[in-house]
């Protein structure tokens, strides 16, 4: 089976992109924007339209296979690629992309998202949204020429069993903190709720007194709102280096504090991403480190998620080897081609490090629904619940995606 036919269109995600720079240091939020001067290269407001690109592959027997390229939230920030915007790169992609892709044949996923995913033009790789698009339509397009599921694919071309469960899924509140997380108890999410830490002042308090309060209110509102005893999620929160901010990066200072957040998560199990932003890959390496080490020093039960400085595949390695951390946040968008995603679960399963396949609030249904199939074939610990930040509507596309998908494996597995 052979593409006949690609085309690129113009399209939105399911969030917004904005300047984490200028969120950090303090913009004030005027409703659902922000006012003040932009700080990252590209942006013309803090807070501007997320867009996507829609790559669509019409194959040789008419059917079309599809995947989404699309960038993180807070692009430009942390040693990811620039703001992602459709106008600058479609024309690119039909100079340079679609002549790669129609005629082409559809044997091996792997090998095609590698050939792509090596792309250089001027001695610059393709920008990671459109490797990550790519990834998924081609995904999509070998599945539909091989008459299989997409996790079906990734777990052949990986030589993986496969196990039809569900992996745990992260829901993710946005700023509505409080709200959501009941919608998020009543639908019995597996982990939650992000919480969208990423203000000193507003929301984690120059002591910590406001997160410390929160997690508080969240083990309470758990307890109180559930109604089977038996459900009990990890708690999930992510900080966006702010703890850091706030006890100038000192390991000591960090780990002891997040040590004084277990009495509040009253027995839950508690994750903390990003307790501090180091500005560098290695030096983020280190700070995490540094306060992992000092956490089991206390005894503390507190496990701490990287996310920042960890973008790439050989990021993941490199976090990985080091034991930096509990757990590695594998941000799809940010690592390019889904296969590095796959391969990017893996090694953490096979190095003793809690794989969290994440990605952004940024995305479109279909890249997450691709992320789904990448997720059930890897057996990632915990995948997030993507687009949008209102939680139902990303929780509900994860959710029936995996639904449908492991349904359809079990029932395979009884039919072959």
């Amino acid at each position: 089976m052979k593409i006949k036919k690609a085309l690129f269109n113009k399209g939105l995600t399911g969030f917004f992109f904005d300047d984490q720079v200028a969120i950090k240091k303090g913009a004030a939020q005027d409703g659902f924007v922000y006012k003040g001067k932009t700080r990252t290269e590209g942006f013309e407001q803090i807070r501007m339209a997320g867009e996507c690109v829609s790559v669509i592959l019409i194959l040789e027997n008419g059917s079309a296979a599809q995947g989404d390229c699309a960038a993180v939230q807070y692009s430009g920030t942390g040693g990811r690629d620039p703001l992602f915007l459709a106008d600058r790169y479609i024309p690119f992609m039909e100079k340079n992309i679609r002549p790669l892709l129609e005629g082409l044949e559809l044997d091996s996923f792997r090998n095609l998202a590698e050939k792509f995913d090596s792309l250089h033009f001027e001695d610059k790789p393709l920008h990671t949204a459109i490797r990550y698009g790519l990834s998924q339509a081609l995904l999509d397009a070998v599945a539909k020429a091989k008459n299989k599921l997409m996790a079906e694919v990734v777990a052949e071309e990986y030589s993986l069993p496969i196990i039809p469960e569900r992996v745990p899924i992260f829901a993710q509140s946005g700023d509505d903190r409080y709200s959501n997380v009941d919608k998020m108890i009543i639908k019995k999410a597996d982990v939650l709720p992000h919480a969208l830490i990423n203000n000193v002042d507003a929301k984690l308090g120059r002591n910590g007194e406001l997160l410390a309060e929160y997690v508080g209110w969240l083990a309470n509102r758990i307890k109180t709102l559930r109604v089977d005893n038996n459900y009990s999620p990890s708690l999930h929160i992510d900080v966006y280096g702010t703890i850091g901010l706030i006890f100038d990066n000192d390991p000591v200072k960090v780990a002891a504090y997040l040590q004084t957040l277990e009495a509040p998560s009253e027995g839950f199990d508690l994750y903390i991403e990003g307790p501090v932003d180091a500005g560098h890959r290695e030096r983020q390496i280190e700070a995490l480190l540094a306060i992992k080490n000092e956490l089991n020093r206390i005894g503390s039960r507190v496990k701490i998620v990287a996310d920042e400085w960890c973008n790439t595949k050989e990021d993941v390695i490199l976090f990985s080897e080091a034991r930096s951390c509990h757990m590695v946040q594998i941000k799809t968008p940010d690592l390019g081609s889904i296969h590095n995603t796959v391969e990017s679960v893996l090694y953490c399963r096979s190095h003793g490090m809690e794989a969290y396949q994440g990605g952004t609030c940024n995305e479109t249904d279909l890249s997450a629904k691709a992320c789904v199939h990448a997720a059930i074939a890897a057996r990632a610990e915990r995948m997030l619940a993507k687009p949008g930040m209102g939680f139902d509507e990303g929780y509900m596309i994860v959710n029936n995606e995996m639904e449908r998908v492991l349904a359809m494996l079990k029932s395979y597995n009884q039919l072959r």
